[in-house]
């Protein structure tokens, strides 16, 4: 008899998720591959088995009757590493403050910036481990990490290097973001910063960043200025992102479609003809129904739209000191609730499509065999209850690398 680290038997729903190991579309996203009363074993770190009734001698074994089982939760836009918080913009916003109003009397990004600029990386790792116990006690188990709170070459590598840092301390794997275009530090136009961005801080980030973002927005970075800096990044071996049409509609999301952006992040004011460019190419759009929500807005991206458009959509929290957030269940709770995602649609965009977000779906996102062990049980009889059952956790136990964490 073959023998398991940890054998997981009974589960009400297995959610698997296998399927084709590309970013799921349309009806494809309401595909769980669920496994009624359903078993996993794991043995070092890897998948070994899924199916019903398994039967193997293991070290661990888990009773999940009555419960869900899926993959990790996958988290694809965070900036998890900044100094500080910003509470008192809550009464600003309850007065009715617009996000660019609050920038302008000193909170926002620019406030980060100041606080971040003044932490070391040992206070910056401190800080962010806290965040990532949270967000792996609430089932995330990978996540991706921008920088941005630093706008300045030597805080801009800080941010990477803690990044680093915490992908090798810390059992959630960080894939690492370069975001030096944020927004355009006080001290510099617009235009020299844009030079700086290209000219000296890309080329001193090797091996510190997969991904260059952009934060393409009226009065921050224009769609000419996004573009020359993602192609700057390419040219270093950087895969474009974007933060796109947030708050207008900028040509974001069409921008993302040229440039070969493996993602557009936001998407609430995107014109219908730029999210069909993304569409027809395959760009992710990652949706962040958290920002919204935290700023009191009505205005939420068009999900149900995009996903009949084709594109391929995927779920995250955006945590950030604006939108303070570790918990992907609630953002699947939100996008079913302010989004009208169905809770199939929502768990594929949690997990699977926000792994192909980041370029990790070959190892992690669905329960397949040979994949990363990255499991969570959750206390509930099934994956319609995750958007159903909100305001507690239901994560019951994570499993990371096959190993109980």
């Amino acid at each position: 008899m073959e023998s398991a680290d940890i054998l997981i038997k009974n589960a009400n729903e297995l959610i698997t998720l296998e399927g084709p190991n590309k970013p799921r579309i349309k009806k494809e996203m309401g595909n769980l591959s669920i496994i009624k009363d359903g078993s996993i074993s794991i043995k070092d770190g890897l998948i070994a088995r899924v199916g019903k009734n398994l039967n193997c001698k293991a070290e661990t074994t888990i009773d999940a009757k009555g419960k869900t089982v899926m993959p990790g939760f996958v988290d694809p836009h965070t900036h998890l590493v900044f100094a500080g918080s910003r509470e008192f913009e809550l009464d600003w916003k309850l007065q009715g403050l617009s996000y660019m109003e609050i920038l302008k009397k000193g909170g926002g990004i620019v406030y980060t910036v100041n606080v971040t600029r003044k932490a070391n990386q040992g206070d910056l790792q401190k800080q962010s481990c806290i965040r990532l116990d949270t967000m792996l006690q609430h089932g995330t188990t990978t996540c991706e990490a921008k920088s941005g709170y630093g706008l300045k070459t030597e805080t801009e590598l800080k941010i990477l290097k803690t990044n680093k840092k915490l992908n090798d301390i810390h059992p959630i794997d960080i894939v690492s973001t370069f975001l030096g275009a944020h927004a355009v530090p006080k001290e510099h136009k617009t235009e020299e910063y844009v030079s700086i961005v290209i000219n000296e801080m890309i080329p001193k980030i090797k091996g510190l960043a997969k991904y260059c973002d952009v934060f393409c927005e009226k009065g921050v970075f224009t769609q000419k200025q996004s573009k020359k800096i993602l192609e700057a990044g390419k040219e270093h071996g950087l895969i474009p992102k974007i933060h796109a049409d947030e708050i207008v509609d900028t040509g974001g999301a069409s921008l993302s479609a040229k440039v070969g952006a493996i993602s557009a992040d936001h998407l609430l004011m995107s014109s219908d003809n730029g999210l069909k460019e993304m569409a027809k190419v395959g760009v992710i759009g990652i949706l962040l129904p958290g920002t919204p929500f935290s700023l009191m807005q009505n205005t939420y991206a068009p999900a149900r739209k995009m996903i009949n458009f084709g594109v391929p959509v995927a779920l995250a929290t955006d945590l950030n000191p604006n939108c303070w957030i570790e918990n992907m269940q609630l953002i699947t709770q939100l996008a079913c609730l302010n989004m009208k995602m169905a809770p199939a649609e929502a768990i594929t965009a949690a997990t699977f499509n926000a792994a192909c977000a980041i370029g990790r779906n070959a190892i992690v996102g669905s329960l397949e065999k040979g994949k990363q062990a990255d499991v969570i049980i959750l206390n509930c009889p099934n994956h319609k209850f995750i958007p159903y059952h909100f305001g507690v956790n239901l994560v019951e136990t994570v499993i990371k690398n096959g190993r109980i964490v």
